[in-house]
């Protein structure tokens, strides 16, 4: 990453935050039918000296919390006190979501297939519209926050955009537990960033509506790595994990039930597998007839379906092989 020669003020909502600032600033973004002003609030944190601007970004979808404690934790524990550069901390991106406890806005649509937006389109549009014209161009990279969705748990891990080694270099220095590369999703908000220039990684941690305490910790962590590598703190202390290397994914699938009925797992997510491995079973309610899924390869699991009663051709397994370098 390029350091700019000297910090500029940064300005979101009209409002701005100069050098040496810290200050909560608000995207007004529509009104509830009560007529209720919705913004969201954005956490700016602007040092003296010169440095990258890293955004941290949670809440995309309503539902997805973890993000939400990471950031207010580090929030809390004074975590975003940075030496140089800037930090963009947004505890809820998607107001309408949260407080539905929804992973879209009350039209039914999904913010993160929204971007770059619109400002005359729809609640969800106008959200992307106004955060891409104002928080993108100000940023040098991004960390989004998320969870996976219904019931699926997913092991702390990070994704990156294969088409933008940068982003793989900010993938290996959080150092999640699990790495790997994934498509760019038109319409997404990492999509948006890329065709800006703007280096973005997803840390998907737990499943939606569930404080996770151990993903949460890895992100903290993971975040916390990223401010120490560029030098906008001087120290981590204290550390949240520890780890040798982030283990990178290759050849992922998932594994579906084959037919419809209880979903017992038989192994615990983030386990190493080796072919032929008994994952889980699919059984009957009236236990005569059971299904059994075996690990195709040698591997790990990344996410597991913690959905009791399945149908067929649910995903309950994501699975990959460990890359090797």
């Amino acid at each position: 990453m390029v350091e700019r020669e000297e910090n500029r003020a940064i300005v979101i909502g009209g409002e701005t935050v100069s050098p040496g600032q810290e200050k909560l600033v608000n995207i007004a973004i529509d009104r509830l039918p009560t007529g209720t002003l919705i913004d969201i609030p954005v956490y700016v944190f602007n040092s003296k000296k010169p440095g990258p601007t890293l955004l941290v970004q949670a809440g995309l979808h309503g539902d997805e919390i973890n993000g939400i404690e990471i950031v207010r934790r580090m929030l809390q524990e004074k975590r975003f006190k940075i030496d140089r550069g800037a930090v963009i901390a947004v505890p809820i991106l998607n107001i309408f979501g949260f407080i539905h406890f929804s992973r879209d806005v009350p039209d039914g649509k999904d913010v993160n297939r929204s971007f770059p937006g619109s400002k005359k389109g729809s609640m969800a549009s106008r959200i992307a519209y106004h955060y891409t014209s104002q928080i993108l161009p100000q940023i040098d990279f991004g960390i989004d926050l998320h969870t996976g969705g219904a019931q699926r748990h997913n092991f702390p891990q990070i994704r990156y955009t294969d088409e933008d080694p940068k982003s793989l270099e900010l993938a290996e220095i959080f150092n999640a537990p699990f790495s790997f590369s994934s498509r760019l999703i038109r319409g997404s908000f990492r999509n948006a960033a890329y065709r800006m220039g703007k280096p973005t990684i997803v840390f998907e941690a737990g499943e939606s509506m569930r404080f996770d305490d151990y993903s949460i910790l890895e992100g903290m962590q993971g975040i916390l790595n990223i401010l120490r590598h560029f030098n906008m703190i001087d120290k981590i202390e204290p550390k949240y994990v520890e780890r040798m290397k982030s283990i990178h994914l290759t050849g992922r699938r998932w594994l579906r039930a084959p037919t419809a009925g209880m979903f017992i797992p038989k192994v615990t997510n983030g386990s190493e597998l080796k072919k032929g491995e008994l994952l889980g079973t699919v059984t009957d309610t009236f236990g005569k007839k059971t299904k059994k899924l075996k690990a195709p390869f040698d591997g790990f699991v990344c996410c597991i379906n913690n959905q009791a009663v399945v149908n067929q051709g649910d995903a309950l397994f994501h699975v990959g092989g460990e890359k090797i370098r």
